[in-house]
């Protein structure tokens, strides 16, 4: 069976088509219930991924949102045969699925996925997610990838971890790490990933009141580190209830 739904969109506004493929009909409607809250997508569902490929090619969708386990043919075999074809081979594809351990996760990511996203989710934030998802992908389009921004930059933290670890009070470690701090808040706000851009920011206040002599080295250490944890979910796409709330205004108060 065959749901399309149809949001209303202004004249001149770009609409997004996303494919779906779920074989369970309660997740079908909770997928397309959840991403009509942006009146720029175009939902098409279907049950399983023979006839979603033998659709795919003429209905050319922006984006395909695909469950992991299903019965004749899965997800990641439906992802295969759409790299497989010419046609097909640049559609990306993000995965849904129930079983989103790390190695897991990194399988699916190795297979072609642009993103993983865990069951249970909050349906209300669905659309946000893959909105910004979208968005990611027209950028890496045009040549430029965040995700490949934050690997490098959890590097270079990781590194200002280590000297602040290793008890260094020299006070341009601090200030390199604020000018830092500082430039990594404002790409991640420009590219739609909020919560780096927020803990990014919450570092960033640590550090100016380190240097004033305001806060303890212990909360320029636990906002550095709740950074790195942030970066770290957001290059493994993490959804769902049990992904903890960005906690920058929490550490601001600490120490």
């Amino acid at each position: 069976m065959t749901v399309i739904v149809l949001n209303g969109k202004g004249a001149g506004v770009k609409s997004y088509r996303i494919l779906h493929v779920d074989d369970d009909p309660l997740m079908q409607d909770i997928v397309e219930l959840a991403l009509g809250l942006d009146p720029q997508f175009v939902v098409m569902s279907y049950v399983g991924a023979a006839e979603a490929l033998a659709a795919v090619t003429d209905w050319a969708p922006d984006l395909i949102i695909c469950d992991v386990m299903m019965p004749d043919m899965d997800g990641p075999a439906m992802l295969v045969r759409l790299r497989g074809n010419p046609a097909t081979a640049k559609i990306p594809v993000i995965f849904i699925t129930a079983h989103a351990k790390p190695a897991e996760r990194e399988r699916l990511m190795a297979l072609g996925a642009v993103a993983v996203i865990a069951k249970p989710f909050y349906p209300v934030k669905l659309a946000d997610t893959v909105r910004r998802h979208l968005q990611s992908i027209r950028l890496a389009s045009a040549g430029y990838n965040l995700t490949e921004r934050l690997r490098s930059d959890a590097a270079m933290l990781a590194l200002f971890r280590e000297k602040l670890h290793d008890g260094s009070n020299s006070p341009e470690v601090p200030e390199d790490l604020q000018t830092f701090a500082h430039k990594l808040a404002g790409a991640a706000g420009v590219f739609n990933f909020q919560n780096v851009s927020t803990s990014a920011s919450a570092l960033e206040d640590a550090l100016i009141e380190r240097r004033t002599g305001r806060c303890a080295p212990e909360k320029v250490e636990a906002n550095l580190d709740a950074l790195l944890e942030c970066i770290g979910r957001e290059r493994l796409g993490e959804q769902g209830p049990n992904r903890r709330q960005e906690h920058a205004g929490h550490l601001r108060s600490a120490g």
